[in-house]
């Protein structure tokens, strides 16, 4: 009795899990394709702040246009921009963990054939202390096994070398220092 009331359940259980296959089926989203984060600081009286918008307009393996502004940064300063490994921000910005390596490459350039996918390189400020972003990278997506929606953006406090600097925090950080503005990447 306790075999065949198991079946059944079982029986039950898939064929429920089919009809939410049929009704409910989970998409990737289609290009074109448009992710947004928010950056702020991670200290109450950070004045950090930003939006920074993802742009994939075709499909998988094609850039991705990355257009905001970041405000409250050092003036006339080159700062660290990266995708983390983590959308999770319970402890601010250390929460969003390394920077995003599904390759398990070292640190480097956006241009360099070996990078971290989420190494982004740095952003210019203004006198004003101003990042005005426009700029494509052939490295990140918005679709498929190596998405960077759901992970965290972080604004560092120091310049990246870009793997230059010969020593090993260079090869898996870039020295670009502290985090001085974080967010999670989600659907516009």
């Amino acid at each position: 009795m306790f075999s065949k009331t198991l079946v059944s359940s079982f029986l039950l259980l898939a064929s429920l899990s089919q009809i939410q296959a049929n009704f409910f089926p989970h998409h990737e989203p289609t290009p074109p394709i448009k992710a947004i984060v928010y950056l702020r600081g991670p200290e109450a009286n950070s004045t950090v702040t930003g939006s920074v918008v993802f742009e994939q307009a075709s499909g998988p393996n094609e850039p991705v246009k990355i257009t905001g502004t970041i405000k409250g940064l050092t003036p006339s300063a080159l700062r660290g921009f990266h995708v983390h490994q983590s959308g999770n921000l319970t402890d601010g910005c250390t929460s969003t963990g390394a920077h995003y390596n599904p390759k398990n490459q070292t640190h480097g350039a956006p241009n360099d054939t070996v990078r971290h996918v989420g190494d982004l390189g740095n952003v210019q400020t203004d006198a004003n202390g101003v990042a005005t972003l426009n700029f494509t990278d052939k490295v990140i997506q918005l679709t498929g096994p190596y998405s960077i929606l759901g992970r965290g953006v972080v604004v560092h406090a120091g310049t990246d070398d870009l793997g230059k600097g010969n020593t090993n925090v260079s090869l898996s950080t870039g020295n670009a220092g502290t985090r001085a503005a974080c967010g999670v990447i989600g659907l516009a």
